[in-house]
């Protein structure tokens, strides 16, 4: 064992944990808007060396939970931002976000790693790919958060075109096997990690997609408007009407587009009070298609985070309802159980929140064709972005991503957008509330965008859909079997060693 790793794991247990969630933090640098892939590639590549000690399955969990409280922390140092909208109210509730969504996360990698250090003690490539099982299963398992995920740090490289293969998964399977070749550089097996690393980094070059090019002439202008609205002001009645002013005097400016995109929620209004009368919209639009976001209620008075298509003339033409909502944002987990099991008072104060829509779409654009709509959150979830069977011209995505200030969290989300992206082989128009307003090509280039804090409106060129993917006609089972398969290979040569 070498001297340094010795001296590490003779030290009091606090020491470790100091030292393990700093390199964690290191780790997470990796996320956008930073880039720095090396470090997270590095850091990873410590932690698994660390693995090869002989350590039990209790400590292993301890360190990687450890190490994943750094991770988390950093990556996530965005979601205190909603709690500051209102400091008074509920800037109390910031620190405990922060650390209970870095505990949590971190718990997912702690069992992965009490499981591979029962099934394959100290082997380091057994760690990586049970980290990469604790990633989907936290993509998956209650709503999921697959946020942050550790494939994510290949977005600005060339490396992130192989999700339309095999989606985020695949990245971060990617990950972990070059932390786990990095770490082999140091023993004796270092025959191994070199060809890996050679690959690694020739495919990086290789496949990166390059500048983006000139779109063909006759293709459909889109007109992205976003209105800059704070959060703070966006639903004061003394600002909405200045907001919603400002989207209107920016879409009726210059030439007609074939199709304007506002943000998610753009319209301060219940569209069941406005939809008899939109003439004030169809007149900014001009006879353009506008897609606009909204809330609205039924007949139920259960309430909708909608995106409507307006046809010209000011006809309400489709009506897409949001559907993976996002748990004690939009809707409070259990609060109609509260209320079936008596606890009407609570579950009363909680509300229902929203309500999750129905039809997955696609949706019609009138003169363009059919979209992938996604509103905010859904454009997280790789596995839910579906075409139903048809193949769709391009992805839709309304955000308002003010709640996140101007802090990583709009880059993050941005980097996610462009990764669906390349998975689907479509482009995507993504407007933004507060920014960042894009529109992206195939390749997850982004095309022209709108920054923070800025209002204004892109007129760009939709650029072309490519064929459909491997992801797109397959999605992860491919991976899922590869990750079996090589986690089952990696036992059995575990278990021949130990005879």
């Amino acid at each position: 064992m070498p001297d340094i790793l010795r001296a590490f794991l003779t030290r009091p247990g606090w020491q470790r944990a100091t030292l393990l969630i700093l390199l964690g933090v290191v780790a997470g640098l990796g996320q956008a808007p930073l880039d720095i892939w090396p470090a997270s590639i590095l850091a990873l590549a410590v932690l698994l060396g660390l693995h090869r000690a002989h350590v039990s399955p209790w400590q292993a969990a301890f360190h990687i939970w450890a190490f994943g409280v750094g991770y988390f922390a950093f990556s996530l140092r965005w979601i205190i931002e909603p709690f500051l909208v209102d400091v008074a109210r509920h800037g109390w509730m910031a620190p405990f976000a922060i650390a209970l969504m870095a505990a949590g996360g971190a718990l997912f990698w702690a069992l992965a790693a009490w499981c591979a250090a029962r099934a394959a003690p100290r082997n380091a490539l057994m760690l990586g790919l049970a980290l990469v099982i604790a990633e989907i299963t936290r993509s998956l398992i209650l709503t999921g958060f697959p946020w942050a995920l550790l494939g994510h740090v290949w977005v600005s490289s060339g490396i992130a075109q192989l999700a339309a293969f095999g989606g985020p998964h695949l990245l971060t399977l990617i990950t972990l096997l070059s932390a786990w070749a990095v770490s082999l550089l140091v023993g004796k097996e270092r025959l191994v990690g070199v060809p890996i690393l050679s690959l690694l980094v020739v495919a990086s070059f290789l496949m990166r997609p390059g500048p983006v090019q000139p779109v063909p002439d006759g293709l459909p202008i889109v007109r992205i408007v976003q209105p800059n609205a704070p959060q703070h002001q966006k639903w004061d009645p003394a600002f909405r009407d200045v907001f919603l002013n400002r989207l209107l005097e920016m879409t009726g400016q210059g030439d007609v587009p074939d199709l304007v995109v506002w943000p998610e929620t753009s319209v301060p209004y219940l569209l069941n009070y406005i939809e008899d009368d939109l003439s004030l919209l169809a007149g900014a639009a001009r006879g353009a298609p506008l897609v606009f976001g909204i809330q609205r209620t039924d007949a139920e008075r259960r309430f909708y985070n909608s995106l409507v298509v307006m046809a010209p003339g000011g006809v309400v033409q489709t009506i897409y309802d949001k559907r993976h909502l996002v748990p004690f944002g939009e809707y409070i987990p259990g609060a109609a159980l509260l209320g079936q099991a008596g606890a009407t008072g609570l579950a009363k104060n909680l509300g229902t929140g929203f309500t999750p829509g129905a039809e997955p779409g696609p949706i019609t654009l009138p003169g363009i064709g059919k979209a992938i709509a996604l509103i905010c959150y859904e454009g997280i979830f790789a596995e839910e972005v579906t075409d139903g069977g048809d193949r769709a011209r391009l992805m839709l995505l309304i955000t308002n991503d003010a709640w996140f200030g101007q802090a990583a969290g709009p880059y993050q989300h941005l980097a996610q957008a462009q990764l669906r992206a390349i998975e689907q082989g479509l482009p995507m128009v993504r407007a933004a509330n507060t920014g960042i307003s894009a529109m992206i090509d195939a390749k997850g280039r982004v095309v022209q965008s709108l920054g923070l804090g800025v209002d204004g409106a892109l007129d760009v060129a939709l650029p072309p859909a490519l064929p459909p993917t491997l992801y797109v006609r397959f999605g992860d089972w491919p991976l899922f079997l590869v990750l079996f398969l090589l986690t089952m290979s990696c036992y059995r040569v575990t278990q021949r060693q130990g005879d």
